[in-house]
């Protein structure tokens, strides 16, 4: 009995589940039934009584969606927006129940235009016919396939100038040269160099917060007078950018936190890789310093050197830098050496799909001496105003070569005219304006007051002094000389000649000056001074001269009293 009483309800509970599930069964087959009249209601409703969309609002919709897969007309918002269009696509769910189909892709489709619209930069007015590109009609360059282009998204050329040194010639980065060059030369990029091994230069031994501050200035100038501007990183005898790469990670870590706002700026981390410096050790340094840029900066235009002083960009082309929107790589040329192979290989890059930015580039041979080849450089510049690729001359200054832009006569900063211009500077001139004679700007010839210029410049005596020294013939020239801060600063050229009969692996000579002498800035050697003496050493890349050969590449600004000469 007690297992009859026991299994009883057991067999009860058995056939109330039993009919429970009948009525599930009859429920679902009735939901599925009215589920099927919905969807042929709402098909009905779509394809007879509504207006089917327009193309132009199918493809507005496609336009929403970032994917490249097939989408349906009625989609909703692409995946990749915000939580507020994410409450939005909830709320169209909601509302396709009782709306059409047709309102549902017409609400998709404004929503998509309107978050584009907030999320992108008002368009510009479009450039006129022969309008100059400047940061106030293009904006914030970027990079797009092979072409640098405006805000807009249309192709834009940059031709302007370098300085040489900011450290030995600092007195050329002037507002009022900046203006002459914007306003009469139709320059819109400055790009100021900044060297970072040498005498004086950044990582050896130069004052650092005064070359930022040059730089600063430079920005600012360069700013005021809309154009844009280049933040050269310019490694040359240090032969690898990894050699002062931390160095190179602070310095821009500080540039780009100080210029993330601005439209104008534009980044170059290694100027001339050389001395067997490949392609691979190059593309690791890039991939260090970029980040750290795009940290404070995530859009601006940065150039990246290429090896064998930036002339194999077809090694960057076979294996560019990725993971960065922006990124231009550069080429430089002096058209005296480099002719059709090298135009070929840029063109080559090019047609590769490699963006190529020409940031320096002079009309002399590679030394930056000898003659000017104007044959070669029309060639040049043929070929880059055809494939659109920017350019930057080398080199506003006034030293004693060929691709200097400034007569080493001249002491003037600013106000050129064409008695001031070298043959380099007359040719560019006329290359970027198509007129002969150099105008007037008019203006401060000091180049304001916060520009540290020179108090008086005059032309000085063309005084060459020659005499021997440590077993060279040396020759010193006095290239100019002017008052500043209560002192008088000289410029000297300086030439040394091998007068024996072997080649010497390394050198160093003395001057001897009329007074106590403190060295300024110098390049081409290691510059000391002690009383009267000055003290100069070579460096790594020019120590050696073969028996009878001249080293001419040295230079130096010191200061001393007035009346100052050479004593031999």
């Amino acid at each position: 009995m007690a297992d009859i009483e026991n299994r009883q309800p057991q067999e009860n509970n058995d056939d109330q589940k039993r009919g429970a599930g009948k009525t599930g069964a009859v429920l679902c087959i009735v939901g599925a039934i009215l589920c099927l009249i919905g969807v042929g209601l709402i098909c009905y409703t779509f394809f007879f009584k509504g207006d089917k969309p327009t193309v132009g609002n199918a493809v507005e919709v496609s336009s929403a969606v970032n994917s490249g897969e097939a989408t349906k007309e009625s989609e909703a918002p692409k995946e990749s927006e915000t939580s507020g269009s994410e409450e939005s696509k909830d709320t169209e769910t909601t509302e396709s129940q009782t709306q059409d189909s047709q309102q549902v892709v017409e609400a998709s489709s404004e929503e998509s235009v309107e978050e584009t619209g907030s999320a992108g930069t008002e368009e510009l007015p479009a450039r006129e016919d022969g309008e100059l590109a400047a940061p106030s009609n293009c904006g914030a360059l970027a990079v797009k396939g092979s072409q640098l282009v405006d805000q807009n998204g249309n192709p834009v050329q940059l031709r302007g100038i370098s300085t040489h040194g900011i450290a030995w010639f600092p007195s050329f980065v002037d507002q009022n040269a900046f203006r002459q060059f914007r306003q009469e030369w139709n320059v819109n990029v400055m790009r100021l160099a900044m060297y970072t091994a040498e005498y004086g230069g950044y990582c050896e031994g130069g004052n650092t917060e005064d070359l930022k501050n040059i730089i600063y200035r430079g920005v600012q100038y360069a700013t005021d007078q809309d154009m844009y501007v280049i933040i050269d990183w310019h490694i040359l005898h240090d032969l690898t950018p990894n050699k002062y790469k931390d160095e190179a990670i602070d310095f821009f870590d500080g540039m780009s936190k100080k210029y993330k706002d601005n439209n104008n700026v534009i980044y170059e981390i290694c100027n001339e890789p050389n001395g067997g410096t490949s392609w691979k050790d190059i593309k690791a340094y890039a991939e260090e310093v970029i980040p750290v840029i795009r940290a404070n900066d995530p859009d601006a235009v940065i150039l990246v050197g290429t090896p064998n002083w930036s002339q194999r960009v077809d090694e960057a082309a076979a294996d560019p830098i990725k993971g960065y929107d922006n990124i231009m790589y550069t080429l430089h040329f002096y058209a005296g050496t480099h002719k059709d192979d090298l135009r070929k290989t840029m063109s080559d890059a090019i047609d590769d799909g490699l963006p190529v930015f020409v940031s320096e580039f002079g009309i002399c041979d590679a030394s930056g001496n000898g003659a000017l080849d104007k044959t070669s450089a029309k060639a040049w510049v043929d070929l880059m105003n055809e494939y659109n690729v920017s350019y930057v001359c080398w080199a506003l200054a006034n030293k004693d070569e060929s691709a200097a832009l400034i007569k080493s006569s001249c002491s003037k900063t600013n106000n050129f005219t064409d008695s001031d211009l070298s043959e380099s500077g007359k040719w560019l001139y006329q290359t970027l304006t198509g007129e002969t004679t150099v105008g007037n700007a008019g203006g401060n010839a000091s180049g304001g007051s916060d520009n540290k210029q020179p108090d008086k410049q005059e032309p000085p005596k063309q005084e060459t002094t020659e005499f021997q020294s440590g077993g060279f013939d040396c020759e010193v020239s006095l290239n100019s000389k002017w008052d500043s801060d209560g002192k008088v600063n000289y410029q000297y050229n300086i030439k040394i000649t091998n007068n024996g009969s072997e080649k010497v692996k390394s050198w160093a000579f003395d001057i001897h000056f009329s007074d106590n002498v403190e060295v300024e800035s110098g390049w081409g050697g290691n510059y000391s001074a002690n009383g009267n003496t000055l003290h100069i050493t070579n460096v790594d890349y020019n120590k050696t001269i073969k028996a009878g050969d001249t080293l001419g590449d040295l230079g130096c600004i010191i200061s001393g009293p007035a009346g100052l000469e050479v004593t031999k």
